[in-house]
């Protein structure tokens, strides 16, 4: 009796040796990025006789969750090649096909699985993947750069948009350009500062200007400004405190890499930085490609089981093997060229990261109907 059902057995079967193989691949993979990695930081560490290879070791361990993110798609691809070519090779997909169970029953369980890997790394592992990072940075800095003590941190010509108090009491816009502005600990210290006083109705109130000024504990306490207001002639203050939303934190955040943030912590600061009038393009791009990424690893499993699931007697699977290994590469090429687009402004953050995975997961699909169905 022909039963052509979904069969819960054979979706656990499936999903085990898709994801036995897929966190093999991974681990395979990782190890090997992290194998070259090591021997770059051990080069590195040759001129810095202080720094011993426990210190290398550490460094290396803590850039692994960073990898991991960014190798998932590639273990998803070479594991299911692997896993899909397997099955194929042994008959056993031969065997379901009889049964009347067609590819799309086959592959519901990995599919699942590769999502669910995708949503476990981009929710648990990022928030490891970022704390790992910045401490990562933060003894290579130390031991292979030589700096043992915090950098301070300098800009020139910067803009900031901040709320503070305007001078009728209502809260309104604070546009500040700063000739340079530089961070000693929780102090920023600006010079050559121009303020732009807004009201609530974008109509400017008054404007500032001033040599110095030091942001410390949510106060800007400028000197020597001169004061231009509407109905006034332009006078000046030996001194002048200003209320600010802007921090220290705010500035961290912008020095930041967007790849280095946590999957969690990347709303808060799209908020914070657009508050403050920051780009946040690279951080949207990232926060979108975190989301995409379950996507991203189904689309994968599916162009691997189009290339892969090819029975054995017709020939010429080293051939589509090697098609398909192209064609994942390719995805990924065609992911990073969305993504720089995406960075340059050319694309939004949206489209740039969804559309690679998307457009993806329908030719996928289309290889496959064209397989199964003809």
């Amino acid at each position: 009796m022909v039963h052509s059902g979904f069969s819960l057995t054979l979706a656990r079967y499936a999903g085990r040796r898709f994801t036995l193989t897929t966190f093999l691949t991974l681990l395979a993979l990782t190890g090997l990025i992290s194998l070259f990695d090591f021997i770059d930081l051990l080069r590195r560490a040759a001129a810095h006789p202080e720094t011993g290879l426990a210190h290398v070791l550490e460094i290396t361990a803590l850039h692994v969750p960073y990898y991991v993110i960014y190798i998932l798609p590639f273990a998803v691809l070479l594991g299911g090649v692997i896993c899909f070519s397997r099955l194929a090779r042994s008959s056993e997909l031969v065997v379901t096909r009889a049964a009347g169970i067609s590819a799309w029953q086959v592959l519901v369980s990995p599919c699942l699985c590769a999502a669910l890997m995708g949503m476990t790394v981009s929710t648990g592992l990022s928030p490891l993947s970022s704390f790992c990072y910045r401490q990562a940075v933060q003894m290579d800095r130390t031991w292979l750069q030589g700096r043992h003590t915090p950098d301070d941190t300098s800009f020139s010509d910067l803009w900031i948009r901040d709320v503070g108090q305007t001078p009728s009491g209502h809260g309104g816009d604070t546009i500040l350009h700063l000739g340079s502005l530089r961070q000693q600990g929780t102090t920023l210290k600006g010079q050559d500062i121009t303020i732009f006083q807004l009201d609530g109705s974008m109509a400017l109130l008054r404007r500032m200007e001033a040599r110095t000024g030091v942001l410390s504990g949510r106060v800007w306490r400028l000197r020597d400004v001169l004061i231009l207001s509407g109905g006034r002639h332009p006078y000046r203050q030996d001194e002048l405190c200003l209320p600010s939303e802007f921090t220290t934190e705010t500035l961290r955040m912008r020095t930041l890499p967007a790849d280095t943030l946590s999957f969690w912590a990347l709303p808060g600061v799209i908020k914070l930085l657009r508050h403050s009038g920051f780009s946040t393009i690279p951080y949207r791009l990232h926060f979108q490609g975190l989301l995409a990424l379950p996507m991203l690893a189904v689309t994968m499993t599916l162009v691997s089981a189009g290339f892969s699931m090819r029975p054995a007697g017709r020939g010429g699977i080293m051939r589509m093997l090697a098609v398909g290994v192209t064609a994942g590469f390719a995805l990924f090429a065609v992911s990073k060229i969305a993504e720089q687009l995406g960075k340059s402004g050319a694309l939004p953050p949206f489209p740039a990261a969804w559309g690679p995975a998307g457009a993806g997961l329908c030719l996928a699909a289309a290889l496959l109907l064209h397989l199964e169905d003809g």
